[in-house]
């Protein structure tokens, strides 16, 4: 993840979650202390890296401008029906969004 897409992706869950994301909030989405918001700021523009870098394509699937990674998709398997499907990813990025406000509480 390069700097300017973590940029985006802030903007992204903001939107997401109907809250502008400061740079404090990705600090806590992030696991970083109180302090990290200048953390944020300079990966900003050189990119975060790492657990943490997973972290947030994870936590991107929370918006719909993000693809749902193969390893949590369970709603393309036989044994869902092609007319649940949709709701079934719709409830799953709810999920992701109730858990990004959690963790920014």
């Amino acid at each position: 993840m390069t700097g300017p897409e973590l940029k985006e992706l802030r903007e992204h869950l903001g939107e997401a979650i109907g809250q502008k994301l400061t740079h404090a909030d990705m600090a806590k989405l992030c696991g970083l202390p109180p302090e990290g918001a200048d953390t944020i700021r300079k990966w900003e523009v050189s990119g975060p890296n790492g657990p943490v870098a997973e972290l947030l394509r994870i936590l991107a699937m929370a918006s719909d401008h993000y693809p749902i990674l193969e390893m949590f998709n369970v709603f393309d398997r036989h044994d869902v029906a092609v007319k649940d499907r949709p709701a079934r990813r719709q409830a799953f990025r709810e999920q992701m969004r109730g858990d990004v406000r959690r963790r920014i509480a």
